[in-house]
């Protein structure tokens, strides 16, 4: 047999004249590339797993918290023409102070009494209200008096009556007396007359009881008469009593009237003094209206309106003013598939415009340059863009934000998330899925379940 171990061609031929072949032999600087590519490899393999936090990251502004801490315009509420400016952009100014003041252009505003005569107007309005009062009064006062003295017109016209009442009863107890009387002495005198013709009596006796027949005759008529007399007295008594509340509803009514006109006089004065009171208070309003006044401290901005004697409508932006002291928040906007992720009380890393930093996304601890903030707000529904609106403000337990950060600058936010390894990071961004949407407490009970 042939020892195969013997067959050796390097002990035969030499290959070191052969440089391609040389290079392919196996040397000690090889072996430490590959030693190096092996550990390059193992510790790819464990940065696959050391923890990765996820985040969202958006951009967003600086703006303040509170809605009126926030940069306003401040209108002019009359029509007017700019007379005198009192501040320049960039003044700082307190609240009430002056800004500018403008003139009245309209014509019903050009007197320069116009309050003094509106006010003479309410005064005089009040006094004929109250003059109308007075006259309400004094028509009460008659109204009672006419009362009182129909009291006592009625009492003296039904004792009137009664008397008229009881003089008739009296006049017709004498005309039945009378009449008695005239029956009695129609008997005697029919009596006498038989006796007479019988020759019992004498002519002169006869006509004696003629002449007391006549009598009683006339005493008779003269009851009769009487009587007639008491019943039209009471007649006219009891139309006198009629009479009386005639006129006394005729008075009544007259005085009633009077009284209802005056009160209704006196009404419409008051009324026209109250709207004369309104117009007056609106012209004092309207006045202090011309001067344009801070409505809070902070600084002048920008003029819009500029000039003197230009002319600015009701409604008219003048100038912007930025309050001092705000409370700054950041306003971040976000997707919708990123909205149920947020909660209030997140954390967020922010990247203001101007202050450099060196970020590493998933390991905010070696992160350098950031600021740190807190959920503040959510809105519940989608801007016209689509997205949702946040305000993050200041981490109370970080470091705090720039003092020169100022309203309106730009902020890089990065919403920090669920830690989690960064294989499981690569896997997620490669096949596209969302951060986790649930913490890890919850991961650990539904692992338990």
């Amino acid at each position: 047999m042939i020892d195969i171990s013997q067959n050796k061609i390097g002990e035969k031929v030499t290959f070191s004249k052969y440089k391609s072949i040389n290079m392919s032999f196996p040397q000690d600087e090889a072996k430490k590339r590959i030693r190096i590519l092996v550990w390059l490899l193992v510790g790819a393999f464990l940065f696959l797993f050391l923890p990765w936090t996820q985040n969202v990251r958006s951009g967003g502004f600086v703006t303040a918290l509170r809605p009126d801490q926030r940069p306003q315009t401040v209108h002019s509420i009359i029509a007017g023409r700019i007379e005198n400016w009192y501040v320049a952009e960039g003044d700082y100014v307190q609240k009430g102070d002056t800004v500018l003041r403008i003139s009245e252009i309209k014509d019903d505003y050009f007197d320069p009494q116009l309050l003094e005569r509106t006010r003479l107007q309410v005064d005089a309005k009040n006094l004929s209200a109250l003059s109308y009062s007075e006259k309400v009064k004094s028509l009460e006062i008659q109204i009672n008096a006419l009362k009182e003295n129909n009291v006592l017109r009625r009492e003296q016209a039904e004792n009137r009556l009664r008397m008229a009442e009881l003089q008739v009863t009296s006049d017709s107890i004498r005309f039945e007396q009378s009449k008695v009387n005239f029956k009695i002495g129609e008997d005697q005198l029919r009596r006498a007359r038989r006796l007479y013709e019988e020759g019992l009596r004498s002519l002169t006796d006869f006509e004696q009881r003629e002449l007391r027949f006549q009598e009683v005759q006339a005493s008779l008529i003269a009851a009769e008469n009487d009587l007639l007399k008491s019943q039209n007295a009471r007649i006219a008594a009891t139309i006198e009593l009629n009479a009386i509340d005639n006129d006394f509803r005729d008075r009544m009514a007259k005085s009633s009237a009077d009284m209802y006109e005056a009160l209704s006089s006196r009404y419409d004065a008051e009324a026209t003094a109250t709207k004369l009171e309104n117009q007056f208070s609106n012209y004092e309003v309207r006045t202090g209206f011309r001067y344009i006044l801070a409505p809070q401290e902070g600084y002048i901005t920008r003029a819009i309106q500029v000039g003197i004697g230009e002319t600015i409508k009701e409604g008219a932006e003048i100038i912007s003013i930025l309050p001092a002291n705000a409370q700054l928040a950041v306003e971040m906007f976000i997707s919708p598939v990123d909205f149920p992720l947020m909660r209030v009380g997140n954390r967020v890393r922010f990247i203001f415009d101007g202050w450099p930093a060196i970020v590493f996304s998933g390991w905010p601890q070696i992160t350098n340059g950031t600021f740190g903030g807190v959920v503040h707000a959510i809105d519940n529904f989608a801007g016209p863009d689509g997205r949702y609106r946040m305000l993050v403000v200041e981490d109370p337990e970080d470091k705090p934000w720039p003092e020169a950060l100022r309203i309106g600058s730009g902020a890089d936010g990065i919403a920090l998330l669920n830690d989690v390894p960064l294989w499981y990071e690569i896997w997620r961004q490669l096949n596209g899925f969302p951060p986790d949407y649930y913490t890890a407490r919850q991961k650990t009970e539904n692992r338990k379940k």
